[in-house]
């Protein structure tokens, strides 16, 4: 019996992605044209970790989504092309230069009629939400932004996403420096809290896996 997740170096990672991920030249230039935004590009998700998304997403049957953090766009993309006939996503962030290359990609890939991007805090965006009646309606849910603010997310995300949505929260390992107890940033200590606060929340059903940097998946009961 395995008493742990196969851990992967990049041979075995390569493997996984030119096996699996079934790509396409749109997302191939969009993740090109984030690696030459150089040190930012780390804020975009893997192409494997897009893939999965995207599963999830169908498999939840998802109509509406919500995503806390767009950066240029590249979850936006895998998650709108995943939503049933009539589905939106609502997409949240403060950047009019990153989201600037999101509109583009979208575009050309004939799902920004889905897309509502609110450039604004995301705070005040998500109570925009609430004070909109959208409570209960959103089937997916993604938390990818500033991780001060995560645990404020992850509470209106379940205000949000109906009973049996997802809720998907990234970057919960940290790179690693979630188990350092040297780091004492408020990042780090913010994706700290979260990890232990969703761990043992009783609203949801949660599982931690290691794609990406992390991917918590919290199913609303």
């Amino acid at each position: 019996m395995n008493r742990k997740t196969a851990g992967l170096d990049e041979d075995l990672y390569d493997y996984m992605v030119r096996t699996t991920v079934r790509d396409d030249d749109i997302l191939c230039r969009l993740r090109e044209e984030t690696l030459q935004t150089g040190g930012w590009s780390a804020m975009q998700i893997a192409p494997d970790q897009g893939q999965f998304m995207a599963l999830l997403a169908r498999l939840a049957g998802a109509r509406q989504a919500l995503e806390v953090g767009v950066f240029t766009g590249y979850s936006s993309l895998c998650v709108a092309r995943a939503l049933g006939e009539g589905g939106s996503l609502v997409a949240l962030d403060v950047s009019e230069e990153w989201t600037s290359i999101a509109r583009r990609y979208w575009a050309e890939a004939g799902v920004a009629e889905r897309i509502d991007l609110r450039l604004a805090p995301a705070v005040e965006s998500l109570e925009r939400l609430v004070a909109e009646g959208r409570a209960g309606s959103f089937d997916i849910a993604f938390i990818d932004a500033d991780k001060e603010n995560y645990d404020t997310y992850y509470e209106r995300a379940l205000v949000l996403v109906r009973q049996g949505g997802l809720i998907l929260i990234d970057n919960v390992l940290w790179g690693g420096a979630v188990i350092d107890d040297s780091d004492q940033s408020a990042d780090t200590r913010a994706i700290r809290a979260i990890n232990e606060k969703v761990g043992a929340d009783d609203r949801v059903d949660m599982a931690m896996v290691p794609t990406g940097d992390g991917l918590t998946i919290a199913r609303k009961r």
